[in-house]
């Protein structure tokens, strides 16, 4: 698999602020299909930096009610934490956050 088609979005919520400041660790949504070794590879191709940890997160879609029924679910996502080693640099992104 193609390190763009791997790395979807980069996720940017409080939570990953402050895990960025304090760990020194990302967070992309990332392909269903792809796994661990697929994900440390497209990051250290894509921003060229040194991985050192990568921790996978599947979040099932939660159903969406109208008049109480179930009319459709959200979509099922992938969440990545990749841990950067010490000195590496920041991804542009996240900088001025």
């Amino acid at each position: 698999m193609k390190a763009r088609k791997v790395i979807l979005r980069p996720v940017i919520t409080e939570k990953t602020t402050f895990v960025q400041d304090q760990e020194n660790t990302v967070t992309f949504e990332v392909d269903r299909r792809a796994n661990k070794i697929e994900i440390r590879r497209a990051v250290e191709e894509l921003f060229d930096v040194q991985v050192l940890d990568v921790h996978v997160v599947n979040r099932k879609g939660k159903p969406i009610k109208q008049a109480g029924r179930v009319i459709n679910h959200r979509a099922t996502r992938r969440k990545a934490y990749v841990k950067l080693a010490p000195g590496s640099k920041t991804l542009e992104f996240f900088e001025g956050i």
